[in-house]
């Protein structure tokens, strides 16, 4: 029996066990099972290239001590636990052990615990626990060259079936697209460049950097080059289940203490807790878009930046906290993300300011499916140098859009038909090299360039006689209300109501004109926004496309979101016009 039939045996067994409900349990049992199985072989390895070696397990936890089929008196295999006997020693011992391993003691000790310390053994029969070791021993003999070769395409069936496992399907992204953000990236051996998945799921853009790295050693590299592979990657998940997996997937490809894959919620670190020595050369990840994070997280985050929208969350953070200047990031977003007002303009914003937004590619729709069917972009950036000059600086004058169009006979992806990589050629082929600002580029049928400068530069000479209005009308609101503040004093004590009477009147007089003044500020305001803003709309299809309208229910929906937006912002204009007519009337009156 191949690995493959080995896997779907495997969880035909557990369908039959009443404790594993549903895909994700399923995948979690048996990646928990996988790991300690894997981890034991390759503790073999370890032992024969050092007899000093010591395991972080308890010898009596160790799987060759438990779990392992060992020979009976009659020739045949045998479980070490009988069946009745097996379901307690899991529950009762050997996760509680695990559970409790000291994370100081080792690199490896804290890895283990990690990958236990949210664990569950959901399956209550010994029989069929053991007919699933009994599948695993037969299959998983990483020692075998050919086993370690194909055990990466069972990895992937793994991963794979995420997708129909609920929201476990968040931890996925199509090995194509990790492969062609890390190719276009391109984290340097030599420069020894730290690779950050902050999101990272089950560890795909982190894969992928590991065999982009290794495709830059050669017969002149180093001991050394080969070892700084292990210190160069860095992950961090927030769910025990795509942890698991990430850092069984990191033993897969000989990451021998995946110590840097953490399990902690990224979003969770206080604002202020992220220092320099965080802060990474390469940002590769797809960041959970749609999800909401729980009270209090990100409560510490700049008042323009707070929300608890993850996607929008990650964002601030990368650009803000966890790229070195000249760092550079590939993070994949939806549609929303571009055409978002709010609070994702002000990100944009802050993006195009603090960074080179230099490509989007615009994926079509289907790459995520069954998981979603929302579109997705892929923003590729390089942040900026800081400058302290007082004056706003943008270091984001072009971006370069390139589509993303379906081979040839395709309508959409599927589960049977994926993205592959060798789609991206075409835009592998055009990219050029930031090193002289993309000189190479061409627009062509699926390429097009956005002068962003000239756009900003014009928005804001529109914009700005209505700022400037503003803030002269602010100006000579806040003078009345100074004023307002004086009369106010000046009658302090004051308890003859005759002498009070027509400084009060003054007050009110005066406070009405403030009123209506500030009206008028924000109407100008208003107006000055709306000449500038439309400029962080980023959602600019491809000028040489027939215009196709979308049926998508998410894209409807968003537009349907953004139309409601705006017909509440004119209700607010038109009060707002209607409240500061009605006062000037009522000042004109008084006067």
């Amino acid at each position: 029996m191949n690995l493959s039939s080995t896997i779907k045996a495997i969880q035909d067994i557990m369908r039959k066990d009443d404790g594993v409900d549903g895909d994700a349990q399923r995948l979690g049992q048996l990646t928990w099972m996988l790991f300690l199985k894997v981890f034991d072989q390759r503790e073999e390895e370890w032992e024969d290239d050092d007899a000093k070696y010591r395991s972080p397990l308890p010898e009596r936890f160790r799987w060759r001590r438990w779990a392992a089929y060992v020979p009976a008196s009659d020739g045949k295999k045998k479980p070490q636990i009988a069946a009745s006997e097996i379901i307690g020693f899991v529950n009762n011992e050997l996760f509680p052990s695990l559970k409790d391993l000291d994370a100081n003691a080792s690199p490896q000790h804290k890895v283990i615990r990690s990958v236990f310390e949210d664990a569950n053994n959901y399956m209550k029969s010994g029989t069929q626990l053991l007919a699933v070791v009994e599948k695993l021993e037969e299959a998983i003999n990483f020692h075998d060259f050919k086993t370690r070769a194909n055990i990466g395409d069972v990895y992937e069936q793994l991963l794979n079936d995420l997708r129909g496992a609920g929201n476990a399907g968040e931890f996925y992204t199509p090995r194509a697209i990790t492969q062609f953000m890390v190719d276009r990236l391109n984290p340097s051996l030599s420069k020894r460049e730290l690779v950050l998945d902050p999101a990272c799921g089950t560890g795909g853009f982190l894969t992928a950097a590991i065999d982009h790295f290794r495709n830059q050693l050669s017969s002149k590299s180093s001991a050394e080059d080969k070892r700084a592979i292990e210190t160069l990657i860095r992950g961090i998940e927030k769910k025990q289940l795509p942890h698991l997996l990430c850092t069984t997937n990191m033993l897969l490809h000989g990451i021998d203490v995946p110590s840097q894959i953490e399990h902690r919620n990224t979003l969770g670190r206080g604002w202020n807790d992220w220092s320099a020595n965080d802060k990474v050369d390469c940002i590769i990840t797809n960041p959970p878009f749609g999800g909401y994070e729980d009270d209090g997280v990100g409560s510490d985050y700049p008042t323009d930046l707070r929300t608890r929208e993850t996607a929008d969350m990650f964002m601030a953070l990368i650009i803000k906290k966890l790229l070195n200047e000249d760092g550079r990031a590939a993070v994949v977003l939806p549609d929303g993300f571009l055409f978002g007002e709010g609070l994702k303009a002000t990100l944009k914003k802050l993006l195009l300011r603090e960074c080179k937004l230099h490509t989007i590619v615009r994926l079509p729709k289907g790459v995520f499916a069954p998981y979603t069917t929302i579109k997705t972009n892929l923003l590729f950036f390089t942040k900026g140098a800081t400058v302290d000059d007082g004056a706003e600086h943008f270091h984001t004058d072009t971006i370069w859009y390139y589509e993303h169009s379906y081979p040839s006979g395709y309508k959409s992806y599927s589960k049977t038909k994926p993205i592959r990589f060798e789609e991206f050629k075409a835009e592998q082929d055009w990219w050029g090299r930031e090193a002289d600002d993309f000189a190479d580029r061409v627009e062509n049928e699926f390429a097009w360039k956005v002068d962003f400068k000239t756009k900003r530069e014009q928005a804001e000479a529109a914009a700005q006689p209505h700022w400037n209005r503003a803030e002269q009308l602010g100006n000579e609101a806040s003078a009345l209300e100074n004023r307002v503040r004086d009369l106010r004093e000046s009658i302090k004590g004051v308890s003859d109501a005759k002498r009070r009477q027509p400084v009060e009147e003054e007050i009110d007089k005066l406070r009405g004109e403030a009123e209506g003044l500030r009206l008028r500020a924000r109407d100008a305001q208003a107006a000055g926004d709306r000449l500038y803003w439309p400029i962080y709309n980023l959602d600019l299809k491809n000028p040489k496309a027939a215009e196709q309208e979308s049926h998508d229910p998410d894209v409807l929906l968003e537009k349907y979101k953004a139309l409601l937006g705006q017909i509440e912002e004119t209700e607010n204009r038109l009060k707002s016009e209607f409240a500061a007519a009605l006062a000037h009337h009522f000042v004109s009156e008084e006067a």
